[in-house]
């Protein structure tokens, strides 16, 4: 390809961007292979302390029920669960006491406190429980995950390392409707190999609302779940602030169940830019050098700057190629996501929309989380604006 006008001159600018995405596609399938490789952690039938299951709750999901109950049907000596609200007249108050009443043999109870310590709300119903908890090891779980009896067993072994002051676990989506297919997609196929790429070049240092489990002393060490009240990102504060104080996050082998219900296309971008925006506050400079993990957009741009030309062609061939490959290994062999066994052909679709949404999480700073609008500060704070509909 000769150079003969200034497009061919940005063609050549934009190479280095495709050329850094493969090595960013092979680099996150050899940590994944790494990752997935590992032996699995060997079950310590003598180590099961008692833990206190935080569940913090606002309205009904489609999925609730069931969703709660796999807490309550663990094969685990003795743990307690609760659930908070902030209102008795939630709906999903009636849902909490059907199970009270269905698992009589289950230490479960109810935490109905109006108490607001911060801008997070979820953040606020967990500080009006904690209170009410009877045991040092705590474990935090979005109410739209749902796990296997054997969960507690499992993901409670890496603390009896020392060091060790939170366990984390990745998640397989349950989708609900075409977007939140969408959504799901991105989640196995980008998401979790970028969690996954993390992991091997710097180390666990953030956690995810679909696991932390979290000694007690390490949460009053931070300052309790105040220090993390006015931030939207609470769970990666609680698995990066732990490693401030020399303490290890562990993410664990096992892959709870998330059930995702996002309605429409206008739901998928809110959630996506309050997801990308807040990356953004949090690990700034990371979320700059996502750019260089964009190779199916930039591969697509070089083809038009190069006018179709064979270099363009192979190029792209090239890119597209190993990332399919790179979403197939993680997403379809070592998770086994139903989703991306599914619609894997639709990668390249998902990563155009992540481009559009990083490029507008890179240039706004409110998000809207149930039906609120919130700014983001500098350090990631939530700032209230006003209640919207959602």
């Amino acid at each position: 390809m000769s150079i003969n006008n200034p497009i061919e001159y940005i063609s050549w600018l934009i190479l280095p961007f495709c050329v850094a995405a493969i090595a960013y596609y092979w680099y996150t399938i050899y940590a994944a292979i790494q990752f997935f490789s590992l032996p699995a952690a060997p079950i310590d039938t003598n180590f099961h302390p008692p833990i206190t299951i935080l569940k913090p709750l606002c309205g009904v999901e489609p999925d609730s029920y069931d969703n709660f109950t796999s807490f309550c049907q663990q094969d685990y000596p003795q743990y307690q669960v609760i659930f908070a609200v902030r209102e008795v007249t939630d709906p999903i108050v009636a849902i909490v006491e059907k199970i009270i009443g269905d698992f009589p043999e289950i230490d479960i109870s109810l935490a109905i406190d109006s108490r607001v310590i911060g801008a997070n709300l979820k953040v606020s119903n967990l500080a009006n429980a904690v209170v009410q908890a009877k045991h040092e090891i705590l474990l935090i779980a979005d109410s739209d995950i749902r796990v296997r009896s054997d969960y507690l067993r499992r993901v409670v072994q890496p603390l009896a390392e020392e060091k060790v002051a939170v366990v984390t676990c990745l998640y397989k989506s349950r989708p609900k409707g075409k977007f939140a297919v969408f959504e799901a997609l991105g989640i196995s196929t980008d998401f979790h190999p970028s969690v996954l790429t993390a992991r091997k070049l710097e180390g666990m240092n953030f956690a995810f609302g679909s696991t932390i489990l979290i000694r007690k002393t390490v949460l009053n060490s931070l300052g309790g779940f105040a220090a993390i009240a006015d931030y939207l990102a609470d769970d990666f504060k609680l698995g990066n602030l732990p490693t401030q104080l020399g303490y290890k996050v562990f993410l664990s082998d096992y892959i709870v169940e998330h059930f995702l219900t996002t309605e429409n296309i206008l739901n998928f971008f809110r959630h996506q830019i309050r997801w990308y925006r807040c990356i953004r506050v949090e690990r700034f400079w990371s979320y700059l050098g996502l750019i260089f993990t964009q190779g199916t957009v930039t591969s697509l741009f070089f083809l038009i700057a190069t006018l179709g030309s064979l270099l363009g062609w192979t190029v792209l061939a090239i890119v597209w190629s190993t990332r399919l490959l790179l979403a197939w290994i993680v997403a379809v062999k070592c998770i086994k996501d139903s989703v991306a066994q599914k619609f894997l052909w639709l990668v390249p679709l998902r990563d155009i929309a992540s481009f559009i949404i990083w490029f507008f999480g890179l240039i706004g700073n409110t998000v809207e989380w149930r039906g609120k609008q919130y700014k983001l500060s500098d350090d990631g704070k939530l700032v209230p604006v006003s209640g919207i509909a959602e």
